[in-house]
């Protein structure tokens, strides 16, 4: 062996650590592209070793990756896109995609199978208490800036945070919140399972400061199922406790994310409460933010400041006109505060760079977005319907996709060059009809406007929407037999495994987590230690 890379393999165990692949996790789950390719240079360097193993009989990795590269070749034939430059652009980044996927699982395993569990296990804590600081020392980054030991009740700074502070605890991936919140979701139930309550907890808690209502959800939805079904006394204590922790931080930490949440739920069922609104007390608009207000109200609030503002300013003019007696000189002198009601404490509605893009982009497409404005429905559900209403009007699509691409994924926003998911070479701009008509116009509509609107419940970013649309039913068909298959089939020998295969199929209604290249590979690391650990058993 090279002594250099016998000297780098004695080292990258040194202290029941598995350095390589502490590393190459930091580097990988990074937003950045340029970062994620110098993990996979890293590892393939450290260990170069190409031999996948895949094959029908006991693969040792996932079918669905060589499958939905195939897919996606097949669709460039079939509906004669291998003459396009622009589109041959787009099969090869998109491709790349799932190729970076198979490097990552390849070596994941490899390091898994190689490498004693408790090194393994131990190595994951290093990567969640890393993770933990780096939030930790985001959220202190904010406190420092406003002032407030809660920035979630914050609303100076034109509300730049208050209700959208969890947005800036990003973790270790600085990507977004949301990334940040399933990697702590992943973070409790393994840790609950391993009886290790104080991570547990450091997890439930840096999952809270996220703000993420939805990946909540999931996850207290989950750990519900596991109170009833799984767990001895003292894990039930403690998911009792993570409980606890939510109601606490729903209710003084972050209050009007509750209601925020509230409202989204109402949205997506079409529920409207007429009781609840005929008896309640009149509700003080001035004290709202922004962004649970209709726009009426928000008209109501503006009008009701300035009137607060000028009847202050007269009965200041009174009190100065009434005043007889001359303040005595050593008097410590008062420094009015701001009023909560001034400029500085309402939100902005600034349009940005990337909003004026979006509504330029809008006005060559205005007749588009008519329907869009007449439905109460998050876009995410519209989404969904779009997809569905594609497929079944189109029959080859439904059975093999549009085509990667070419109606929903992360390279499909890529590629239209308008930074949407990245940069993009402008000359080699591609933008499927489809896609445009759909999908597009619909993430148009919803982040063209205020910044409350931009919310994963309206983003169309589904890895089953993606399946569907590109790949179709066989798309779908080849995840769930070659994807999730491939774990399920050790269903008896999976622990906080399956716990964790229910959050990675919530967790795929939110984004397309294949292409972010982030959770997918976290998740892999934790199953396949899993059956490691199970099987040395």
């Amino acid at each position: 062996m090279n002594p250099v890379r016998a000297f780098l393999n004695k080292f990258i165990f040194t202290r029941n650590i598995h350095w390589g692949l502490l590393v190459f996790l930091l580097l990988f789950l990074d937003v950045k592209l340029v970062v994620k390719l110098a993990a996979i240079l890293f590892i393939y360097a450290l260990q170069p070793n190409f031999r996948f193993g895949f094959g029908f009989k006991n693969p040792r990795l996932p079918l669905f990756y060589p499958f939905v590269v195939c897919l996606a070749v097949v669709n460039t034939f079939l509906y004669g896109h291998f003459f396009q430059l622009n589109y041959l652009l787009v099969l090869t980044f998109g491709i790349g995609f799932w190729m970076a996927c198979i490097l990552a699982v390849h070596q994941i395993k490899r390091i898994v199978e190689k490498t004693d569990a408790q090194i393994i296990y131990q190595t994951l804590v290093v990567f969640f208490l890393l993770n933990t600081c780096v939030s930790a020392f985001q959220y202190l980054r904010i406190v420092f800036e406003t002032g407030a030991l809660n920035p979630f009740l914050y609303q100076g700074n034109y509300q730049k945070y208050f209700i959208s502070t969890g947005d800036y605890i990003k973790g270790l991936s600085f990507d977004t919140s949301t990334t940040n919140a399933v990697i702590n979701a992943f973070g409790i139930v393994f840790f609950l399972s391993k009886r290790a309550w104080l991570l547990t907890m450091m997890c439930t808690v840096t999952l809270l400061f996220t703000a993420s209502n939805l990946v909540n959800l999931v996850v207290f939805a989950t750990l519900l199922l596991l109170f009833v079904f799984n767990t001895h006394k003292v894990q039930k204590t403690v998911i009792v406790a993570c409980f606890a922790l939510f109601v606490v931080f729903m209710a003084k930490v972050s209050p009007q994310n509750n209601r925020y949440a509230v409202n989204v739920f109402e949205k997506v069922f079409g529920i409207r409460n007429e009781t609840r609104t005929a008896q309640a007390k009149p509700v003080d608009v001035r004290i709202l933010p922004d962004s649970v207000l209709t726009v009426e109200q928000r008209k109501e609030k503006v009008a009701r400041l300035y009137l607060d503002s000028l009847g202050a300013s007269i009965a200041a003019k009174r009190r100065e006109e009434n005043k007889s007696l001359v303040a005595m000189v050593n008097e410590r002198p008062f420094i009015p505060q701001p009023s909560i009601h001034s400029a500085p404490f309402q939100n902005r509605d600034d349009t940005n760079a990337y909003r004026k893009e979006l509504l330029c982009f809008m006005t060559k497409r205005q007749e588009h977005f008519d329907n869009y404005a007449q439905t109460t429905l998050p876009g995410k559900a519209i989404a969904y319907w779009q997809t569905g209403a594609f497929v079944f009007q189109h029959p080859l699509c439904l059975l093999t996709g549009a085509g990667l691409g070419n109606f929903s994924s992360k390279m499909a926003f890529k590629a239209t060059a308008l930074q949407f998911a990245g940069g993009f070479p402008q000359r080699f701009a591609y933008i499927n009809p489809d896609f445009s008509s759909n999908h597009l116009d619909l993430y148009t509509y919803f982040f063209s406007k205020r910044a409350d609107a931009h919310s994963v419940t309206n983003s169309p970013a589904s890895v089953y929407d993606q399946l569907l649309g590109e790949y179709g039913l066989i798309g779908l068909a080849v995840f769930f037999i070659f994807y999730m298959g491939f774990f399920a089939r050790h269903y008896k020998r999976l622990t906080y495994g399956i716990p964790l295969l229910f959050l990675l199929l919530a967790f795929f209604f939110i984004d397309y987590w294949f292409e972010q290249l982030s959770i997918v590979p976290l998740f892999e690391a934790l199953l396949f230690l899993n059956l490691k650990e199970t099987e040395a058993a």
